[in-house]
Parts: C-alpha cells; structure tokens; sequence
C-alpha cells in the first residue's frame, strides 16, 4: 500500500505522517470508495491473518458444533448437559432472576427463530418448520410446555414491554385499543384474502375452520404498530410517475413486518398468551384505522394515515391479542385540517383518484369505501388501474406530501406546531412547499450512488437521511 501526502513535501518530514495519510489521488480513484470507512482503515492487498492457501481444505460443514456437538462432548455429557440447561432455564425463570426471566428468554427466541412460528391467525409453532436444529437455542416453548406460571402484568407494563419488543424487532411506532364494542366494527367481517369470515365466540382459544376464522373474546386488545418507507426511494420517480426503483421500499416494509409479526407471535406465545392475525398483507382488521384510533397518526386527504413523526411514509400492521394492555389515545396534530387547504396529493396524482373537495364527506366514492367516517374518499379502481398501466405501485401522492418531507422540513421545524395550534397559515405554508420545491420527484438513478443507512431510514434518530 502507498501513501503520499497531496499537502506539501514539508509535512512528509512529521514522524509517522507518511503512514497516516493516504495516497489521496488512488484512494479517489478506487472503486472501494463507495464503501466509506473510517479514515484509518487501510485497504490491503492481504489480510492480517496469515494463510497457507497449500495447506487449506474445503471444510466439512457436518462437522461444525451447531450440529455434531454431540459427538464431541459424548452422547451421555450431551444430555446431562441439555437437562441442566432446561432445568436452569425454568429455575431462573421461576427465580425471575434479571437477564433471564420469562420475557427475556421470549425476546431470545422471538429473536433468532421467528421462523419456528408461522406467520398465521394462530401463530402456534410447529417442529415441521425447523430443519437442521441448534442445540443452543432450543425451540419456543409456551410457560405450561416449561412449566412455569405464564407471563403476568399490569396493562401499563405489559404495553411498556410490548413497545420494547416490537422496537427491538424493527417497528417504529406502538399503539394499542381495545377492541371494544366500536373497534370491533374495524375488524373485517371477512378476511381480506381467503373470504374466511371472522367471528368472535366465547371460547379460551382462537380456532379456525375451513370457512372461518375465531377471534375469542377474551383476546380484547390490539397491538398495532408502523414501519417506515424510505423516504429516498419513494421519491425516486420518473416526472411524476411511479418506477419500480420507488415502488421496492414498500415491498420492502411488508417483507420487515412480516418478520416482525413472526417475532412477535413467537414472543406472546413464550409469554402464554395469543397473537392473532389474518392473512399477512392486510387481512384480520383495517389497520390504518387502527393506527389512527391507537394514535399513531391522523387521517387524510390522501384517505390513509399521516403520522406527526414519519408523514403518511409508512405501513400499518396489527395483531389481535389476550394479553391485557393500556389503549393509547387518538391525536390531533392539526394534520386533517392541513389537508383541508393543501391540496397537493390531489393534484398531482396522475389519474386523479383523490378527492379535490375542501372539506372531507360522508358520501363514499365506490363499494372499496367503508362509510361511516367523514372522509376523502379516494376512487380506489383508478388508482389500481394506474399501477396495472404503469407495471408498479404508485406513490406519488406520497412523494408530494408536505409531511413526507419528515423533520428535516421545515412543516416539522416551525410548521408543525402551528399548525397543530392554529390553521390561519396553512395554506401559506402549503404554498411555501412548493416554493422549495420540497415535493419535486427525484432522478431515480442517482439513488444507486448515495450511501443509505440500513432499509433507508435512519432508524436510531427516527429520520431519514438524504
């Protein structure tokens, strides 16, 4: 590896400048570039280990310890072992010992064999779902199958621990209801994918049958949370068309949230309780109307949620549960009565399916609106045709969103608390947004050249970083 400095030959002189600084001109030039280390991390031609590529083999996987370490200990150490290790694990649970207590060895398992729990209306584990198995992490089992009491807590502390979970596992925003003679009304008489209809009976545990689906009513409570779009790709579009480069951060955010549901059925199931949903996409409940009950946002002109923190850039997910919990309440963050005077998503959607009105109505628009809230209804079957037209989804009624913009805007800075207060200069600031052309669709290749963090959200700050 070479060094010289582009700074002058008279700072080569300094002790141990020559091995600090780089070559800057090769390093520019370098496609290893675009991976962007630390300014002390030196590229090398070998790696600091040293290696006898003559004498090195292919290795036998059969002989790595997550499968043969059996065979290494002996057969009879290996169950002495395996026994003490379940005996512990249900003496410590019992012990509630810090670090090890049922909800803790819940998040473990929840954690590294979320696929041991299928992603269903009963979420029950089955051994068929495992393959080669790991005799460290042994496979999720409820309280009766370890013989421990089951998980119990005040509804605040169970919410408190739900909300802890669900962060860890990838969501961004919690809320939970309880499903109420109203909320009920918010659960889908039938299932939104397999037509199953879904009922609710007096029974201990969910069921299904070949036509339905059991909800029991002692399973009062949803737990309801959010997962972001990148805000990055979902302006990546051509003009004002969708591109499939936009569409892939939707795609996405249902594939995360179908890990986390895995994980988080395969929590409450360790803790004995139920986590019941539908089919995976949007069955089992309409969850941005649960999102906006459990306050996660507001609704909208664009007629789907619009949260204070991440705009309408995210997707609502829900599991109906028998773990008790505290209802979080709605809010009013001033952001329907925004969309009383902008108007932008309206606008600029490309076959003008969103409603152009000055105030939200009752009347609905087609069959695909539920009525019963005062709304704007959008024209569903345009909207669906024009992903058939153009091959993906469409976003640009969320490209153009002055909330999309999140809190590197200005609507966040300054706006948002105007506006939660008062609506006088709403539409000026509705105006300003286009001024600063905030909304303006960004060149979808460029988006291959920028650093993103991880799925496109800055996920620790809770921003998106441009």
């Amino acid at each position: 590896m070479k060094y010289h400095s582009t700074r002058g030959r008279r700072y080569m002189k300094m002790p141990g400048f020559e091995a600090a600084i780089h070559d800057l001109d090769e390093v520019i030039a370098s496609p290893m570039t675009e991976w962007q280390r630390p300014w002390w991390v030196r590229w090398v031609d070998k790696p600091t280990v040293e290696i006898d590529w003559d004498n090195l083999q292919r290795f036998d996987g059969r002989k790595i310890q997550q499968v043969s370490w059996a065979k290494y200990v002996g057969k009879d150490a290996a169950q002495r072992l395996t026994k003490l290790r379940e005996n512990r694990t249900r003496q410590w649970v019992l012990e509630n010992k810090p670090g090890y207590t049922l909800r803790d060895r819940a998040l473990l398992l929840a954690g590294v064999q979320a696929g041991s729990v299928s992603t269903s209306f009963l979420g029950f584990w089955r051994e068929s779902d495992i393959g080669v198995k790991d005799p460290f992490q042994p496979r999720p089992l409820s309280p009766e199958e370890m013989g421990v009491p089951r998980w119990e807590g005040s509804p605040e502390e169970n919410s408190h621990m739900i909300r802890a979970a669900l962060r860890h596992f990838g969501a961004d925003q919690v809320g939970f209801l309880e499903l109420d003679e109203h909320i009920r009304k918010l659960v889908y008489a039938f299932d939104a994918r397999d037509g199953k209809t879904l009922e609710f009976e007096n029974v201990d545990l969910a069921y299904e049958t070949e036509h339905k689906r059991v909800i029991p009513n002692r399973a009062r409570w949803v737990i309801v949370f959010a997962v972001q779009l990148s805000e990055e790709l979902i302006k990546r579009n051509a003009g004002k068309a969708p591109t499939a480069l936009s569409s892939s951060t939707t795609g996405l955010v249902y594939a995360r949230a179908r890990n986390i549901m895995d994980r988080l059925q395969t929590f409450l199931y360790m803790l004995g309780y139920q986590g019941l949903m539908g089919t995976w996409f949007n069955g089992l409940a309409i969850a941005p109307a649960l999102g906006i009950m459990a306050g996660l946002g507001e609704l909208s002109r664009l007629n789907i949620m619009i949260s204070p923190e991440y705009g309408p850039l995210q997707r609502v997910f829900k599991v109906i549960t028998d773990l008790p919990l505290a209802p979080t309440k709605p809010i009013d963050a001033g952001i329907m009565r925004f969309c009383f005077t902008c108007k932008k998503c309206a606008e600029a959607c490309p076959v003008r399916a969103l409603s152009m009105e000055a105030e939200p109505s009752w009347e609905v628009v087609g069959p695909w609106n539920n009525p019963g809230h005062r709304a704007y209804y959008q024209n569903g079957t345009k909207c669906r045709t024009w992903w058939s037209v153009n091959t993906v989804g469409c976003s640009t009624c969320l490209t153009v969103c002055p909330f999309s913009r999140k809190d590197k805007s200005f609507i966040h800075k300054i706006v948002a608390p105007t506006i939660s207060i008062t609506p006088l200069l709403n539409g000026f600031f509705t105006r300003m947004h286009t001024i600063f052309g905030y909304g303006t669709p960004r060149e979808p290749e460029s988006w291959w050249d920028l650093n993103m963090p991880p799925h496109g959200v800055n996920a620790v700050k809770g921003t998106q970083l441009e």
